[in-house]
């Protein structure tokens, strides 16, 4: 991730539209914002899933990723687990190491890649 130069600016997260996007099993909810121009953009979302939500696929976008509220369990490809609770985060390059979430109880997180 390159930032290039922006203008300073805040969010009302609440204040974004909120899009839908249905996973294997359960929901996800994005908040998005795009800073910066092509091909260096940065999006930046505030998700939510709800409880029991599977990711419809192993991504292998890098991410830094902040969990706000509930639980999320992340899965690698070669067979590793973690679970991060409020107040922890993880952080993965591009196509670094495939990854796919899941939560049972639901979870909020402030997504940048």
């Amino acid at each position: 991730m390159k930032m290039q130069a922006f203008a300073f600016g805040t969010t009302n997260w609440d204040e974004v539209e909120r899009t839908e996007h249905p996973g294997e099993t359960g929901t996800a909810y994005w908040r998005t914002q795009f800073f910066g121009n092509e091909p260096n953009q940065i999006r930046v979302r505030m998700v939510e899933y709800t409880p029991g939500y599977l990711a419809d696929h192993w991504c292998r976008k890098g991410h830094i990723l902040f969990c706000i509220e509930g639980e999320l369990e992340t899965m690698l490809e070669d067979g590793r687990e973690f679970v991060l609770k409020a107040g922890m985060s993880y952080q993965v390059g591009d196509n670094a190491e495939q990854h796919q979430s899941k939560t049972t109880t639901g979870a909020k997180l402030f997504i940048v890649d």
